[in-house]
């Protein structure tokens, strides 16, 4: 199937839950972001600042960029201006970082706190009691330029279907206890950001609101070229 159809495919399958697609285009090259985008597709993920400034500098200003990986305090500054949804902050450092740059700018930047929800060690995130004190730290109050719009979690990398479901489960009801707990006026449980390729299906059917599909749009990554 080309991109297009993947696209077309997954819209008419989560467009109607409710759930918006992120088209996940880590790696590929601006030409299959062009296949997706004359498909209707807008919403767009990069894993990384520098691929996704590059690509926001090529591609139509309409298209909304996700950044989705982890972000390092001293790149903030390059997608401040223009970025649509920051998914992986998990320190309040990180949250004072992207206040300051949204001063700086003059703009109130969205983001999710990415809680983690694996089982294994290598991936960021905050435990779902640290991302409970962080909602409720008066630190993150004070900040004026920063908008916390829900959480994004990734679940184990497994064939095990119930542990998958355990786990966006368990991170939909830390969603619900936020947004019936009181919070400051910047932060709003609005996006729940759960869901990849293998595994939105399971995601969408536990209450996500965002899933982040790219294999099963763009193909497999392309692989780099030996030097």
């Amino acid at each position: 199937m080309s991109i297009q159809s993947n696209v077309k495919h997954f819209q008419s399958l989560f467009e109607p839950l409710g759930c918006k697609l992120i088209a996940v285009s880590k790696t590929h090259p601006a030409e299959s972001v062009m296949e997706a985008y004359r498909a209707g597709q807008r919403l767009f993920g990069e894993n990384k600042v520098q691929e996704m400034v590059a690509k926001y500098e090529l591609l139509p200003k309409d298209i909304e960029w996700h950044l989705i990986g982890h972000l390092q305090r001293n790149k903030v500054k390059y997608v401040a201006p223009w970025v649509a949804l920051i998914h992986a902050v998990d320190s309040l450092a990180l949250l004072q970082e992207i206040d300051k740059q949204g001063q700086r700018c003059n703009r109130i930047i969205p983001c999710l706190l990415q809680v983690h929800i694996a089982t294994e060690e290598t991936k960021f995130g905050l435990s779902p009691a640290e991302a409970s004190a962080l909602a409720a730290d008066p630190a993150v109050a004070h900040l004026k330029f920063v908008a916390v719009r829900g959480l994004m979690g990734m679940a184990t990398f497994t064939s095990d279907e119930n542990l998958i479901r355990s786990e966006f489960r368990g991170l939909r009801q830390l969603f619900d206890a936020l947004k019936t707990s009181v919070l400051p006026a910047n932060i709003r449980m609005e996006v729940l950001s759960m869901g990849m390729s293998a595994d939105a299906a399971i995601a969408a059917a536990e209450g996500s609101t965002m899933v982040r599909i790219g294999t099963a749009i763009f193909g497999e990554r392309p692989k780099k070229q030996p030097a």
